[in-house]
């Protein structure tokens, strides 16, 4: 009683008693509100990537007119000038100096923004470079949107495919599937709550199977290399190696693991020329009772990738149109939002660029037992090295 003798003599008014009916009504006038937000979230969601599928169709309805009209070198050009405007970043965000470096007189004079300095050279990002993701999904199907949540599969395969025009080079950059990083949680509404340390290939699977799903990959990948800048995604379920493969005439390989119990031809230390499905077991594959399965997979995937590279260049010489046709073929079964006009200014960098064995990299790490899936934890110092030699080339002038 002596609170409400206190608010009276302040002058205040007394709490009025709230009634469990109102309280009821209250709650739920909160939760039409919820509703009705993640309904408009929903709406504004699907019309961004509605939009974005329109103008990739769009597009690629203007290359398909302008190439029969023999307008391909205008294509071309369109097609690169809408790669180098579709990253997020312009440069990693790199360390500018290790703790026990320190910058010259004349260094701090003419240092320039995105410098870095590490063992004694200064580095430079190649602002030319053109950097792709491809993600391969553990799903043997066709593409499919799904439900917002954690069924949008994951990426079992994850490689960085690097466009170098300064040295005319194609390089790529494996990930292992099982990289601990931080990994972003969404609820249903696509909003992060969270942030935990996980194997990277989990991060495809939230969100929808399609774009949304892509984009969560892609920024953990972008983090995971220091903010690198990616212009391009493709992820591709697994269903689509046999179609990649053959369009092709198929790959070559020394057979580096015995794989009898799902094709009968592959024989450790055996010669196979992989076609169909022989090609998917290789690729796809992988005994996860076996300690690092995904290290065994990834040195066949790299392998592979090699001979794939090769046979995708003498096909393309003997007819450039081989890889416009295998873009439309794998349409099915893949998400991607790079448009027919850019893998036409593409495909032309495939034949002319090289690429040889020292053109792939793999992260140095170590693979050890966590308490229900094993863990590859990358070396940060070599992680650092690794960037540095393929994304960046040294200042040899202060000039």
């Amino acid at each position: 009683m002596w609170i409400k003798d206190w608010l009276r003599h302040l002058g205040l008014p007394e709490k009025k008693k709230v009634s469990s009916r109102y309280k009821k009504n209250q709650e739920h006038i909160r939760q039409v509100k919820k509703r009705k937000q993640r309904e408009w979230r929903a709406r504004v969601k699907y019309r961004i990537l509605q939009r974005k599928r329109l103008m990739i169709i769009t597009g690629s309805l203007l290359v398909l007119l302008l190439m029969i009209t023999g307008g391909i070198g205008i294509v071309r050009a369109m097609g690169k000038n809408r790669l180098y405007e579709k990253a997020d970043r312009k440069q990693p965000e790199m360390i500018k100096t290790a703790p026990e470096e320190v910058l010259q007189e004349e260094e701090e004079t003419e240092w320039k923004e995105g410098w870095v300095r590490y063992q004694g050279n200064i580095y430079e990002y190649k602002s030319d470079i053109l950097t792709f993701l491809v993600m391969g999904i553990d799903k043997n199907k066709d593409v499919e949107k799904t439900e917002e949540g954690t069924d949008g599969g994951q990426a079992d395969a994850l490689f960085l495919v690097v466009v170098d025009p300064s040295d005319r080079t194609l390089k790529i950059v494996g990930i292992n599937r099982n990289t601990m990083t931080d990994i972003a949680i969404y609820d249903e509404n696509g909003d992060m709550t969270a942030t935990v340390k996980a194997q990277i290939a989990v991060q495809h699977g939230f969100g929808d199977g399609m774009e949304e799903s892509c984009e969560y990959q892609k920024k953990a990948v972008e983090n995971l290399f220091y903010g690198l800048p990616i212009h391009g995604y493709a992820a591709v379920n697994m269903k689509a190696i046999s179609t990649i493969n053959d369009a092709v005439g198929g790959v070559e390989v020394t057979v580096l693991e015995d794989l009898t119990r799902k094709d009968k031809s592959l024989v450790k230390d055996a010669k196979v020329h992989l076609t169909g499905k022989t090609a998917f077991w290789y690729v796809q594959y992988r005994d996860t009772t076996v300690f690092g399965s995904a290290d065994l997979r990834l040195a066949r995937q790299k392998q592979y990738l090699n001979g794939f590279v090769a046979a995708a260049k003498k096909a393309a010489k003997e007819n450039i149109s081989v890889i416009l046709d295998l873009y439309q073929a794998v349409m099915p079964q893949m998400v991607t939002d790079v448009s027919l006009d850019e893998v036409a200014y593409l495909a032309p960098l495939l034949v002319d660029y090289r690429f040889s064995d020292n053109s792939f990299y793999t992260m140095t790490g170590e693979t050890v037992a966590g308490e229900q899936f094993e863990e590859f934890y990358v070396d940060e110092t070599a992680l650092y090295e690794l960037i540095l030699e393929v994304f960046y080339e040294k200042v040899e002038s202060m000039e």
